[in-house]
C-alpha cells in the first residue's frame, strides 16, 4: 500500500472479483474466430442446419419442435451471428495491434540498415579517395624503371671504357 497516493474507492468491494488474465478473453476470441474461418466449421454448421431441417420436416409430428418457416433455427443462427461478429472484430483488433508492433519493428530495422548502408557508402568513398592518393604498382614500376634507366644511362656517360663509345 502506497501512502503517497490516494486510495481508489472503486477497488474496495465486499465481493471479490475472480482473477482472470487480461488476455484470456482476447485469446478465446482469436481461437473462436480462427475456428469459424475453417472448412470444418462450415461443414459442422451445414450438417447442423440440414439435420435441423430434416428433423423438423421428416420426424413424426409429436417430435417436431420448429415447423416450416424454421423461426427457432433463424433465431439460433442470428444469436450465433450476433456473438460471432464482435468476437471476430476483437480478434481483428488484436491482430491489428500485433501488426502495428511488427511494422514498427520493421521500420526501425530498415532505418538501422539504411544508416548502416550510408555509413558503409561513406567509408567506401573515403577508401576510394585514399586509394587514389596511394601510388599504384604500375606507377611504382614505371618510376623505378625510369630511375634505373637514368642511373644506368649516367654510368654509361661517365665511364670512358665502355665499349661502343667513341669520344
Amino acid at each position: 500500500m502506497r501512502l503517497d497516493q490516494p486510495t481508489d474507492v472503486r477497488r474496495r468491494s465486499f465481493v471479490r472479483r475472480p482473477q482472470v488474465r487480461q488476455d484470456a478473453f482476447g485469446i478465446f476470441a482469436e481461437q473462436f474466430a480462427r475456428f469459424m474461418g475453417t472448412a470444418r466449421f462450415l461443414i459442422y454448421m451445414t450438417m447442423f442446419v440440414i439435420f435441423w431441417v430434416l428433423w423438423n420436416v421428416l420426424a413424426p409430428e409429436s417430435l417436431r419442435f420448429d415447423d416450416y418457416p424454421f423461426i427457432f433455427l433463424t433465431l439460433m443462427l442470428s444469436l450465433q451471428a450476433s456473438y460471432a461478429a464482435p468476437l471476430i472484430l476483437l480478434a481483428q483488433n488484436r491482430q491489428e495491434v500485433r501488426d502495428r508492433v511488427v511494422n514498427e519493428q520493421d521500420r526501425q530495422a530498415n532505418a538501422r540498415a539504411h544508416a548502416d548502408m550510408e555509413y558503409l557508402a561513406r567509408e567506401v568513398a573515403s577508401l576510394r579517395m585514399s586509394v587514389g592518393e596511394v601510388a599504384t604498382r604500375d606507377f611504382m614500376r614505371s618510376e623505378l624503371r625510369n630511375l634505373v634507366e637514368e642511373l644506368t644511362g649516367d654510368d654509361d656517360e661517365d665511364d670512358p671504357d665502355t665499349p661502343g663509345r667513341t669520344s
